[in-house]
């Protein structure tokens, strides 16, 4: 059995980007935390050769992007997350950019669409991050019932959407140890 681990863990990915992420953040400490926390507006540029894929993607009012957090710097497997002064936790139960595998995933709410650039809203992501991949957000295959969402359930978020959930913000209102 270790031998097919250590294959598998030989194994080396590589994506390429297929475009750009815009927005008006540039410093990491100062861009929210979570999209479905604030109303920034951002474009994501797809790279020309990959513009047809995005035939009838402006049927869909939300889509997921899959990005790479190109300024992490990697990290401990245990973190304390931003909404969380208390304990650290492991890097897999948060949502963290310092991970072994620096890759991140937002909803977003896909405003328009003129060529192959998509204007949308929600933005959580750092000004000109990678994007690896683009999905279509399906209600009936994404959404789920009876959710349990760990150590976060016990967690206050009264008022966070409106005092800019960012790194910065958290840390003044004393909510994280950064």
């Amino acid at each position: 059995m270790n031998e097919q681990y250590n294959t598998i863990k030989a194994i080396e990915i590589c994506y390429h980007p297929i475009g750009l992420i815009h927005s008006e953040f540039t410093i990491q400490e100062e861009t929210p935390i979570q999209g479905i926390f604030n109303e920034s507006i951002g474009t994501v540029e797809v790279f020309s050769e990959y513009a047809e894929g995005l035939q009838e993607i402006e049927s869909f009012s939300h889509i997921i992007l899959l990005y790479h957090f190109h300024r992490a710097q990697g990290g401990p497997l245990l973190q304390k997350p931003f909404l969380d002064v208390e304990k650290a936790r492991g890097i897999f139960a948060i949502r963290h950019f310092n991970r072994p595998n620096p890759l991140g995933i937002s909803i977003v709410r896909l405003l328009s669409v003129e060529g192959n650039i998509l204007t949308i809203k929600g933005v959580d992501i750092l000004d000109k991050t990678p994007l690896i991949d683009i999905k279509p957000y399906v209600f009936q295959f994404d959404n789920r019932n009876e959710v349990s969402s760990g150590w976060v359930d016990d967690q206050h978020f009264d008022g966070i959407a409106e005092w800019n959930s960012t790194p910065k913000a958290l840390r003044d209102r004393k909510r994280i140890n950064l």
